[in-house]
């Protein structure tokens, strides 16, 4: 009996790393999205900032995030577990971690460190005109504030966890809380320079590499099969091999958002737009990220097609409403959070609920409001608390010192501005062998300094109001 259990035991900490490398490639494909989606003179910067946020969330995270969201304590926040080391890591099923019963904290530390897949989405509304101190500031703060709602939701000791919210995988903990902080974000640093013009109509700023934003997705729709089978943290939770049953459901929804949003967008903007269909798949796989584990796979295959629908009408109402937000973070992953957390609660099969022990069934099934009530309460409280703590941290930074960087800064681009060199130098200065030289010289091109930066004349605009 004891050595059946340690082969569960291994077998679970080899399936919870491996996925946890997944969820951790997922950082790749925020690399190559946001900076696709954005302009080239800010392409290194918002590439290399997802190393930078993943290792300060790391470190944060190990230090006091993991004992404020898994540390055995009280409804609101864990309160051991703070700074561990061998002893509390290396353990199975025991105090201060002891949730983690088939897995060591170590593996469960390793997979949960996927907060800093919530802090990636807040940077890419704050996108292109952000210091790049508030990565470091924010990032730490915002890893706090993300950690006490995991205990909330995830937690056996959480409020909300007791009251039976389901959130399988985290529309909730990761992507509502990181749209919560984009808005906020978004707010306090106000629309990049010529976003908006004079009469208050939006000016397109297309990014600068589709492909590299195509590339992101498929990553980040591969990564998404660490991120929710992974999240049974074991091989046997709701039955040997449940983790497969949840791939299918994530597919099913994904394939879904990619089919509504090129849909959506070709009836709504008149054209198939390549970009609509990628914040398609990325709601879709954001609002099945709560209810992979509880729905059938055609309440899959609904939620991915409402979530295509959300992403393009979502991404025009943001903009029309005045929020520059330059990767579509607030509803993709704010609105489609909300939509796939409500979304649980009508569709949650009982057989499943049960086999979870987490929730009841959902009103589809039952006639019941009960579960979606209790998930519309976690959507409310988690929306309060952490979008005024993230607008009242980024308002003292900006009061304090400033968050948005100046003028001439934006114009010329961060990658040269905060970092001393462009992500593409060859567009920008000359390089041996680089266009405009004898090298290229069948191309026709000539190459003056800045040549191919754009001529734009920087508006008195530091900090929005």
């Amino acid at each position: 009996m004891a050595s059946n259990h340690n082969l569960l035991i291994a077998a679970s900490t080899i399936w919870v790393v491996v996925t946890a490398v997944l969820v951790m490639f997922m950082q790749a494909g925020f690399a190559f999205l946001e900076a696709g989606l954005t302009r080239m003179k800010n392409a290194a910067h918002i590439a290399g900032k997802n190393v930078l946020i993943f290792g300060i969330c790391s470190l944060v995270y190990w230090a006091v995030g993991f004992g404020l969201a898994f540390g055995d304590g009280g409804s609101l926040i864990g309160l051991h577990g703070f700074f561990p080391s061998v002893t509390e890591l290396t353990a199975v099923g025991q105090k201060p971690f002891d949730w983690f019963a088939e897995i060591p904290g170590a593996a469960g530390y390793l997979f949960e460190v996927f907060a800093g897949v919530s802090l990636a989405i807040v940077w890419g509304a704050m996108a292109e005109r952000a210091k790049l101190w508030v990565y470091f500031v924010f990032g730490v703060y915002f890893t706090l504030v993300y950690s006490v709602v995991s205990h909330w939701i995830w937690s056996p000791d959480g409020w909300l966890f007791q009251r039976g919210m389901q959130d399988f995988a985290g529309s909730t903990v990761v992507h509502y809380q990181g749209a919560l902080a984009a808005l906020a974000g978004a707010l306090l640093l106000g629309p990049r320079i010529g976003k908006f013009g004079t009469d208050g109509r939006a000016n397109p700023i297309p990014g600068h590499n589709v492909p590299y934003a195509v590339l992101g997705t498929i990553i980040l729709w591969f990564g998404w099969f660490g991120f929710n089978p992974g999240s049974t943290l074991s091989v046997d939770f709701g039955g040997f091999g449940y983790f497969g049953y949840v791939a299918l459901t994530t597919n099913l929804a994904a394939a879904a958002g990619a089919v509504a949003g090129i849909g959506v967008a070709w009836v709504v903007l008149k054209k198939p737009d390549i970009s609509m269909m990628l914040n398609g798949v990325l709601a879709a796989l954001v609002a099945i990220t709560a209810a992979s584990g509880f729905v059938a796979p055609w309440a899959a295959i609904v939620i991915g097609l409402v979530s295509g629908f959300i992403a393009v009408t979502g991404v025009i109402l943001v903009e029309r409403i005045g929020i520059d937000d330059p990767i579509g973070a607030v509803s993709v992953h704010g609105m489609a959070g909300v939509w796939g957390t409500l979304a649980t609660g009508l569709f949650a099969v009982p057989i499943l609920s049960k086999n979870l022990a987490t929730g009841t069934p959902g009103l589809v099934y039952t006639g019941s409001f009960h579960q979606l009530g209790v998930q519309a309460l976690g959507l409310v409280s988690v929306g309060a608390f952490t979008f005024t703590a993230s607008f009242a941290g980024l308002w003292v930074m900006k009061k304090l010192w400033g968050i948005r960087v100046e003028p001439e800064v934006e114009t010329a681009g961060l990658d040269v501005s905060e970092h001393g060199m462009w992500g593409y130098p060859e567009f920008y200065i000359p390089v041996p062998g680089g266009y405009g030289t004898e090298a290229h010289s069948h191309l026709g091109l000539s190459h003056g300094r800045h040549s191919h930066a754009p001529a734009i004349r920087p508006e008195a605009v530091t900090e929005a109001s």
